[in-house]
């Protein structure tokens, strides 16, 4: 029996005793017997809330299991060359690829470091996000725009 239908039971019981409410007895009794009501009811909607926050962690625990996939797509790559980098003067590791967040062993994933120009403040950005062409800066809110040509990219391949 839940607890609600427990205080149910309580109140029906002081009824069937036909408890009298004019009594300095009763009416500390019908009080009690309102208080549990309301306890009651409110455990049940902490109840009721707690399940749902449980359901919003599972899904946000499967949400960032799939971000920890994707960020770790570079570290399972059978080649050891850089998934990112390819000589590219934007990569965050420049020339030296041991220090490099994408080539280095350990690292988890593939990061461009972008720089606002409003604030300075420094951004790890990966390829998808910089293929979308712009964003907004986390800290101060400027519109921080990419912009790539495949043309050129390919170009580049063929030398």
């Amino acid at each position: 029996m839940e607890l609600s239908e427990r205080v149910a039971y309580l109140r029906g019981l002081a009824e069937g005793m036909k408890l009298d409410t004019e009594t300095n007895e009763g009416k500390l009794i019908s009080v009690i017997i309102d208080i549990l009501e309301d306890v009651a009811l409110e455990i049940a909607d902490i109840n009721e809330n707690a399940l749902d926050i449980g359901e919003e962690l599972d899904a946000l625990s499967s949400d960032l299991a799939d971000v920890e996939d994707y960020l770790c797509e570079c570290e399972e790559d059978e080649d050891d060359d850089c998934c990112c980098c390819d000589d590219d003067e934007d990569c965050c590791c420049g020339d030296d690829e041991e220090d490099c967040c994408c080539c280095g062993d350990d690292e988890d994933a593939c990061f461009y470091e972008v720089k606002c120009p409003q604030c300075g403040d420094e951004l790890a950005l990966d390829e998808e996000v910089l293929e979308l062409g712009a964003i907004d800066c986390p800290n101060c809110g400027a519109t921080l725009e990419f912009e790539f040509d495949e043309d050129e990219e390919e170009g580049d391949d063929e030398d």
